[in-house]
């Protein structure tokens, strides 16, 4: 099969679409799927670089033990393992994967793989599972309602905009941060405003909100929980941070600083979620959750796709046509046709 392999740490150097056995029949609680289209996260693109050094620990010191990477898939059931009983050979799935998922074909733990969104088309599925189910978990935990202000910063990347598409569709009144270029895509995922996070200052209207979810930690902390409303809740998710730690020691100062202040500070760690990619699809498939599908890249270009979003060129999120016959880029196309901005 043809595969995605990374070799060691770095930039996209370090990726190479390779031919590698197939995998054997799927074990005990196991599914087998045939990859059509892959989605790509800001986490692959960390993992791929190394960074934070501390993921290291996990992923391998010097290259990852599991040299074929990825997580969002979307393909079709090959084979089932034993005591698997909600999925059977044939079924369209989307999955988010333990690794391995940019291969032709993979091996994926039953209870994370669910039937895919009716509506949407391999690249568009493809795209949910990780910044989907983060996105959902934001809003969860921030307990977003109707009428809430909401603040999303990094409102134009592929978690910003299930961000803003989620509380929006729960009643809140959303203010998105992005470049101005992106402006338009984050307005039409339902932002009622977008702040230019190049050229205007946050807070400078005297605007509070009920919630913040920062996806980007570029604001000092005390400056974003100046932002909240007296009993407001802001939600940290990922960020940069140090080349060491990543966003941990920031995550760290919010959970010690949130019992001396009215105001909620709450650290989201997502977590992969079988039940959420069924809410998910709910969503998808009654119009609420619109995926946007910047660009797709077949497997043998894969480490261009890595380029061009760390670079910062994706608006929404970016694929990979694993399998199939130019489906996902006839979407991707259409998207473009339908005048979507470019990165």
């Amino acid at each position: 099969m043809r595969a995605l392999i990374q070799n060691g740490y770095g930039g996209p150097e370090v990726l190479a679409a390779a031919d590698l056995p197939e995998p054997g029949p799927p074990g005990p609680g196991l599914v087998a799927v045939a990859v059509h289209a892959a989605g790509l996260h800001a986490g692959d693109v960390w993992i791929m670089r190394g960074e934070p050094l501390m993921i290291r620990a996990a992923f391998g010191r010097t290259r990852p033990k599991q040299p074929v990477v990825g997580r969002d898939i979307t393909g079709v059931v090959t084979a089932v393992g034993e005591g698997v009983t909600t999925l059977a050979v044939g079924d369209r799935v989307f999955a988010e994967s333990d690794q391995g998922g940019f291969a032709e074909t993979a091996l994926v733990d039953a209870r994370f793989v669910r039937p895919a969104p009716a509506n949407l088309d391999d690249a568009h599925a493809a795209v949910i599972p990780v910044s989907g189910t983060t996105a959902l978990q934001a809003v969860r935990l921030a307990a977003v309602g109707p009428g809430d202000r909401v603040l999303v910063i990094g409102a134009s990347g592929g978690v910003g905009t299930y961000v803003v598409q989620l509380a929006v569709a729960l009643g809140a009144t959303v203010t998105g941060v992005a470049s101005a270029a992106k402006a338009d895509h984050v307005r039409a995922a339902g932002a009622g405003r977008v702040i230019d996070r190049r050229t205007e200052e946050l807070g400078a209207d005297g605007a509070r909100y009920d919630v913040i979810v920062d996806l980007v930690a570029a604001q000092p902390l005390g400056a974003l929980i100046g932002l909240l409303a007296p009993r407001g809740t802001l939600v940290l998710s990922a960020g940069t941070g140090s080349r060491t730690f990543g966003p941990l020691p920031r995550l760290a100062a919010a959970v010690l600083r949130s019992p001396f202040t009215r105001r909620r500070l709450k650290p989201l760690v997502a977590r992969r979620s079988g039940d959420d990619l069924d809410e998910l699809r709910a969503h998808a498939e009654a119009g609420r959750l619109r995926p946007r599908v910047d660009a797709v890249f077949p497997l043998d270009r894969a480490p261009e796709a890595f380029a061009r979003l760390a670079a910062g060129r994706v608006t929404g999120k970016v694929a990979i046509r694993v399998r199939g016959d130019g489906e996902a880029d006839a979407a991707a196309r259409a998207d473009a046709d339908a005048g979507a901005e470019p990165a």
